[in-house]
This record gives C-alpha cells, structure tokens and sequence, in this order.
C-alpha cells in the first residue's frame, strides 16, 4: 500500500484536483493507497474540502493540527499515521505533479531508500524561497552532495525507513535525486 502524505496550509481550492488527478494516477493500480491530509490551521475552507473529501472516498484520511505548527511538523503528523510500505509526500499546492510520482516508485523499485523528485520551478515569495535556499544549503554541508540542494517535498521512502529511525540514529548511505 501507498500512503500519500500532504501538509495542508490555504489549500482549499487545490485539494479537490490533487485528489482527482491521485485517484486518476493509482486508482486503478494493483496496490492500495490512502491519501492523508494534515491541515495546518491556515484559516481558509481546506479543512471543510479535506471532510468532504473523506466522506466521499474511504481511502482519505485527514488530520487537522491545533494550531499552525508549521509544514515540517505537519508532514511529520502524516508519515507518523502513514499505514502503507511507501509513503509518498508532496506538496497541496499542485508545484508536484502526481503524474510523477511513478518515476520515483520505479527508482524505489530499483534499490534506493529515498527518492527525489525536485519541482520545475518553485512558485513562492522572495523570503521563503531565501530561506529554502539557505536551508537546502546547509543540507548539502551536512549530506556531503552537491545535488541536497534539489531536495523538495517530493519524495517516495519506504516505510520501514521511518521506523528504523525511531529505533536508531542510522543516516541514510543511499539516496536518489529525480532529474529528467
């Protein structure tokens, strides 16, 4: 099974079409999947569209936080409820086309532990694309590659990954950047 993952921040516009365009992608796949939606309390309808949503298509689950803790927090929120051997982030906001996300479950297939799959073109404000760069920097120092700075929301790891590393503080050897 195939848990997608999607922090949810002002996104009630959006939702609608990320679920049709999932449902489109792997609904008619061999494997199962789930769709978790983790709204972040951003003000708008997208916690009305995530209950919608659910009482419209069993295999959607959602998850509202108590406040805005952040995307991070809320992607952490999603993987730590994901049921499936896969779990698949992306962002809400469509910049991740799911029609992509085969490519990284074939590269999964291949042997990698997690796989990348870095957008076209990032679509948001000056300050946070500052501040995303300057974090992808200090991932690159950390990972020891050049291409850390590629990492986006999208990616496929399995499961187990998350669990090992609950039990242990083991870094990750073996990682793939998406590019075509």
């Amino acid at each position: 099974m195939i848990s997608f993952v999607v922090p949810v921040y002002r996104s009630a516009e959006s939702l609608p079409e990320l679920h049709s365009r999932l449902v489109a992608e792997f609904g008619a796949a061999p494997a199962e999947f789930e769709l978790i939606f983790v709204e972040d309390c951003g003000g708008d309808d997208s916690w009305g569209v995530i209950q919608q949503l659910g009482a419209q298509d069993s295999r959607v689950r959602g998850f509202r936080m108590s406040r805005n803790y952040g995307q991070h927090n809320a992607l952490l929120c999603g993987i730590r409820a994901a049921r499936g051997d896969v779990v698949v982030t992306l962002d809400d906001d469509l910049q991740h086309p799911p029609e992509e996300i085969p490519k990284l479950l074939a590269k999964l297939e291949a042997g990698y532990d997690v796989v990348y799959g870095p957008p076209e073109r990032e679509q948001h404000g000056l300050l946070r694309d500052l501040a995303s760069q300057i974090t992808k920097l200090a991932l690159e120092g950390a990972m020891g590659a050049a291409n850390a700075r590629q990492v986006s929301a999208l990616r496929a790891f399995r499961t187990r990954l998350r669990d090992a590393f609950a039990e242990s503080p083991r870094v990750l050897r073996r990682y793939y950047f998406l590019r075509e």
